[in-house]
């Protein structure tokens, strides 16, 4: 323990630890006390009371001011709902609108509509019964295979040039997926701007212009990023949301509920997201709100119906075949391969977010171009990797009855090339998502994991349904396979019905994308109820559960992340996670000892101005006098900010007038404002409160500061383990944590000490998470070479000039 202490003390200091300058780099950030938010939200209850009770007449007889009141309280009980419902309306009304654009602009890259340019070809073909036949309607660009190329790549390359250009110069908040700061910010803490209007409105036009441009990102993630934009927008139209960080926090919850809802059409399963990843503290009110919008935003998709073809999302399929025990075998083996992708594309994503920070900060809008175009020319040549990715796993989910024989993809003469085209989609889109997700555009992750998750498992279920029907095997597999000659009747396959299919490839591209999103996001339970609401069958449930069970397990073995928690810790937001634990350490070893504190008495209206102007820290410490340490409470630096500008407009203050910060002692019992006034209890009071109560703290010679101070602190003695001082951190949600010794102050921590003890432990202990890696080295060399490539360009053609 005094080992790590003293490798504390000293790496504290030094500036070329990653981690601890990306925890340094948020200090201007701000945290919410959601102690000092109880308080406050405790102590309008009480004045709202006292203000019903009021109303009444001298004899407790009805007046008109008291059935207004209780007017007014019905009024306010349902403001929730009302405010929930239009949360729901219009998060389901901007997916309806936001799918409708990304079909057509996916679409015109191919080819446009005669019959209307504003028409998607589904639309345009609408009375075509078939994918395989014609549509006279559908003009493609061109009937040169090249031109077609070339003219699918230059729309690729604008569609995310203008996405990525609307980003940098308008919201920069806008990239990304924003899943893990929404995660910081339902856990307290503070980013202006992130679920602000311009976010909303420039992620909802970029985000359909990012998926038609072919990256290999998803919109799901940023989906949830613009329903709890839509949250916050409208919650911060009504008083009682927007004074109130607690009653805002549970808007933005139900929020991200209703944004996988309507991004899966699951909100059964949007619920459980934001029960399961997005809130470190949930309650039961909070769960009912989250359900209710979650439907609401449900509903009104599906009366959008943006398909016109009833499914909520593309991808929706329904199963009319059961599943056979021998499977379990090969589903075993789809839930090793998500654990290991989840695994690899985690760490490899990050490598290449520190690459793209170091080297590409300032080159977002032809990064993203860059990529675009790649993804273009590389993708169009393969079958899998040219259409949406939402289309793709439409078509792989399907059963190859009833039209689901897409391009040749159920036939037995050609399912060979199909295994390698779906090998070389899994791969390729595998590669391009863990360079292309962190980009600065709206990217989620979702979809692409999902998508190479069905490409693998389709790939899978087509080989077993080979081998099932005993088909010549190409020389790979006929080498590492051996089968017997009745293969059907006969083995593992003698439970199979010979007069009905036995294999459905499409169940294991479903069972695929769920182990991949499941490997990739940590996410167990929600992912099931996801393909349970997007199947629509029971019978699949199981399969589910054992792909999952097995996912998870292979990543716990291997010790990852959710490439959330992973993008929380990359960029240093002072959020302690569920599973952030420090053993034998005691909270002494952590805490801040150099403290500046106020005093309870003695104090003018000049030493207050000065330590306010000398320090920046958030709030102070209260102790009884200079020659004694003992605890009187703690104060907040906005309220000693309000206080005194306050009172200098209302009260007769000079800089010598006297500060006290302790009631005792003070003859405040003949005052009627302050009689019935408690310590503390000025804490999120009304401007008119406030302004009443300022009138009597700053009279006479005393600017009486008490009312604003909290004197039952949250305070742990110095010999607690840290283990529990992080524990109460994540439960309750204080922003600092008081040391004391039998009543004496002794220090404070904060969850920044912690996490930046944390952090120097594991670089002393040479576990640092995101050392330079091979992928990023790999990367390093590409630059270095691309750069001297284009320096020699450009010294030739200044020659040339």
């Amino acid at each position: 323990m005094a080992l790590e202490a003293v490798t504390y003390r000293r790496q504290q200091n030094e500036e070329d630890y990653e981690e601890l300058e990306q925890i340094r780099r948020y200090e201007d950030f701000t945290t919410i006390d959601w102690i000092q938010e109880s308080i406050a939200e405790r102590n309008r209850r009480i004045r709202e009371e006292r203000a019903r009770s009021a109303c009444r007449g001298p004899r407790g007889e009805i007046t008109p001011a008291w059935v207004w009141s209780q007017f007014r309280r019905v009024l306010s009980a349902g403001e929730s709902g009302f405010v929930i419902t239009l949360v729901g309306v219009i998060i389901g009304i901007n997916a309806a609108l936001i799918s409708i654009v990304t079909k057509w602009l996916s679409d015109i890259k191919m080819g446009y509509c005669a019959d209307g340019w504003w028409l998607n070809q589904q639309f345009c073909c609408w009375e075509i019964d078939s994918d395989e036949e014609f549509c006279p309607s559908w003009h493609p660009w061109s009937t040169v295979t090249p031109a077609r190329w070339l003219l699918y790549v230059i729309f690729a390359g604008a569609f995310a040039f203008v996405a990525a250009h609307l980003v940098r110069t308008m919201a920069k908040y806008a990239a990304g997926s924003g899943i893990s700061e929404i995660k910081c910010i339902l856990a307290g803490f503070v980013m202006q701007g992130f679920l602000s209007f311009a976010t909303l409105g420039i992620k909802s036009i970029t985000l359909p212009l990012v998926i038609a441009s072919g990256l290999s990102v998803g919109k799901e993630g940023p989906s949830v990023h613009v329903a709890c934009c839509v949250g916050a927008v409208v919650a911060s139209w009504f008083q009682k949301f927007s004074r109130s960080q607690g009653k805002m926090r549970e808007i933005i919850t139900a929020a991200s509920a209703a944004g996988v809802a309507v991004a899966f059409g699951s909100p059964i399963g949007g619920v459980l997201f934001s029960i399961e990843e997005m809130n470190h503290m949930f309650r039961i009110k909070t769960m009912w709100r989250s359900f209710v919008c979650a439907l609401v935003a449900t509903f009104t998709l599906s009366v959008m119906n943006p398909f016109r073809t009833g499914k909520l999302v593309l991808f929706q399929v329904t199963y009319s075949r059961s599943w056979h025990f021998f499977e379990i075998i090969f589903w075993v083996i789809l839930g090793i391969f998500g654990g290991l992708y989840g695994a690899f594309v985690v760490k490899l994503n990050v490598q290449a977010a520190a690459f793209r920070r170091k080297h590409l900060a300032n080159h977002g809008v032809a990064e993203a171009v860059i990529l675009a175009v790649l993804t273009a020319m590389v993708g169009y040549f393969n079958r899998f990797l040219r259409i949406d990715m939402t289309e793709m796993m439409s078509i792989l989910f399907r059963e190859c009855e009833g039209g689901g024989d897409y391009n040749n993809l159920c036939q037995q003469s050609v399912q060979w090339s199909m295994v390698n085209s779906l090998l070389l989609a899994t791969i390729i889109r595998m590669g391009f998502l863990i360079i292309s997700y962190g980009s600065k555009v709206p990217a989620g992750i979702f979809v692409p994991s999902m998508a190479i998750g069905a490409s693998f498992g389709r790939m899978v279920g087509i080989i077993v349904k080979a081998i099932y029907l005993y088909d010549p095997l190409p020389p790979l597999f006929s080498k590492l396979i051996t089968l017997p000659r009745t293969n059907q009747q006969s083995g593992i396959f003698s439970s199979c019905d010979p007069d009905l299919p036995c294999i459905t490839p499409g169940t294991y591209a479903l069972l695929g994308a769920a182990a991949a999103l499941s490997g990739v996001m940590r996410i167990t339970v929600t992912v099931v109820v996801i393909m349970f609401e997007l199947t629509g069958a029971l019978t699949y449930i199981l399969p589910t559960m054992i792909v999952i069970l097995v996912t998870k397990a292979v990543g716990d073995f291997i010790g990852t992340r959710g490439i959330a928690e992973e993008m929380i810790r990359f960029n240093g937001y002072p959020i302690l996670e569920q599973d952030d634990h420090s053993l034998d350490v005691a909270v002494s070893e952590v805490m801040k000892k150099d403290l500046t504190v106020l005093y309870a008495s003695g104090m003018q209206v000049r030493d207050v101005e000065q330590i306010l102007s000398s320090t920046d820290v958030k709030g102070f410490p209260i102790v009884a006098s200079k020659s004694s340490r003992v605890l009187s409470g703690y104060i907040g630096r906005p309220e000693i900010r309000y206080v005194l500008d306050q009172a200098q407009h209302t009260g007769d203050i000079t800089p010598e007038t006297d500060c006290s910060f302790d009631r005792q002692g003070s003859e405040d019992h003949d005052d009627y404002v302050l009689s019935n006034v408690a310590s503390g209890s000025a804490l999120g009071a009304e401007e008119e409160v406030a302004a009443e109560l300022l009138e009597t703290t700053a009279s006479n010679d005393v600017l009486k500061l008490w009312p604003w101070v909290n004197q039952t602190p949250l305070t742990v003695p110095m010999r607690l383990p840290l283990e529990i001082v992080m524990q109460l951190f994540k439960r309750m949600g204080p922003r600092v944590i008081l040391v004391e010794e039998r009543g004496k102050l002794t220090g404070l921590v904060t969850v920044k000490d912690v996490l930046r003890f944390n952090a120097a432990a594991r670089g002393s202990g040479g576990d640092r998470q995101w050392d330079n890696g091979e992928f990023e080295e790999i990367l390093e060399v590409v630059w270095k070479w691309v750069a001297g490539v284009a320096e020699t360009a450009v010294q030739r053609w200044r020659s040339i000039l």
